[in-house]
């Protein structure tokens, strides 16, 4: 039986299906129905599984887009083996990375409504893994995404590989900044780097 105690915005609360019920009944809102629709146009390429952007973040109000690497399993709602995810992606999500994340905003002063987060490969194909193939194409979706955040005017790469889309960032002058990504093998491997990335984001947050 779920716990429907914790809190809407808290760490790991999209484990909780009243929660994730909640963020769907907010597909429709103004901030996040263009989004909703972009994630639409991405799922029926059948790349792969897509989430929906998180409601409970900026939508497109937001001023700082974080952006990842690649959906993982924790956002896949139709998995067929393992643990379902929450179909978002959410730094709520019922993974340590993404707890990382909600702490990280936490440790940098990010109020969450200022943020979008996505990743630069949208589509989850049950590999971490990511071809150039992958690559080519998911930076040809970046710019139809940008058009539909009017007021980022900072985007944060999280992890190397998301670092490919200063090009596409930097052509439309907006402030650019990459940290690593805030993975458990980061954390383990190199606990230095991991540590520095709520630096980083705070610094990219106080630009304006």
């Amino acid at each position: 039986m779920e716990d429907n105690r914790l809190p809407i915005d808290a760490p790991r609360s999209l484990k909780s299906m009243t929660a994730i019920a909640t963020r769907r009944a907010m597909l429709n809102l103004p901030h996040i129905a263009p989004l909703r629709d972009y994630a639409a146009e991405l799922r029926a390429q059948d790349h792969g599984t897509v989430p929906e952007f998180d409601p409970m973040d900026g939508g497109t109000t937001a001023r700082l887009l974080f952006l990842m690497e690649k959906p993982g399993p924790m956002t896949d709602d139709l998995s067929q083996t393992g643990k379902t995810g929450s179909g978002f992606i959410s730094r709520d999500n019922d993974d340590p990375t993404a707890e990382a994340i909600f702490n990280f905003m936490q440790q940098a002063g990010i109020a969450r409504e200022e943020t979008v987060l996505w990743n630069i490969i949208p589509w989850w194909n049950g590999s971490r893994k990511i071809t150039p193939t992958e690559m080519k194409a998911g930076l040809q979706q970046l710019d139809a995404l940008m058009d539909l955040l009017p007021e980022v005017t900072t985007v944060i790469a999280v992890g190397r590989r998301a670092a490919r889309a200063k090009a596409v960032v930097e052509k439309r002058r907006l402030a650019f900044y990459c940290s690593a990504h805030p993975s458990q093998i980061n954390r383990a491997v190199r606990p230095k780097v991991w540590e520095a990335i709520p630096g980083i984001w705070k610094k990219a947050a106080v630009r304006r």
